[in-house]
């Protein structure tokens, strides 16, 4: 039982650290303010064009830089399809990520349903100040009201979405 006692006491420890560490790294990474650039008219791999200004104003919106060849971005993608799958209002922007047909087939392919905006030479993402992928950022009314990057659960994606929509 004491065994049990001390891991227990240093899985605490940990949880604490990297919390801590992870928030500070999200804080240190998060942009001043929202990039003007952002929230122009943008057009989606589906030819679409999206304004984020607008569609905030109905609601806050996640939107998630991502890329194809990020190791993280394998696992936190499908997350987000699921969201949007169930109606919260994403747009993704997609770094580096090849050509636009390769990017929607490899989408289809993964089953991943959200709207993406093809960032091919990740000039959007470097306007924007994203640095790490992936990242997501809520915005509501044309304001960022929540950023954070690395790896986020479902559930800390809905509690971020939930929190914003007050």
């Amino acid at each position: 039982m004491t065994r049990l006692k001390k891991w227990s006491k240093e899985l605490i420890v940990l949880a604490i650290i990297l919390f801590v560490v992870f928030t500070v790294m999200d804080l240190w990474r998060k942009p001043q303010s929202l990039a003007p650039a952002l929230l122009e008219s943008q057009t989606l791999a589906s030819g679409e064009t999206v304004s984020l200004a607008e569609l905030s104003k109905e609601k806050p919106i996640l939107v998630y830089f991502w890329a194809t060849w990020c190791g993280i971005c394998k696992i936190t993608s499908p997350t987000v399809s699921d969201l949007a799958k169930s109606g919260v209002p994403v747009i993704s922007v997609a770094i580096r990520s090849g050509e636009t047909s390769r990017l929607l087939a490899g989408m289809e392919k993964k089953d991943l349903v959200f709207p993406v905006i093809n960032d091919i030479n990740g000039q959007l993402a470097n306007i924007v100040g994203v640095s790490a992928t992936p990242t997501f950022m809520i915005i509501d009314n044309g304001e960022l009201v929540s950023f954070t990057s690395g790896w986020t659960s479902s559930l800390g994606l809905r509690a971020r979405m939930w929190i914003a929509s007050f």
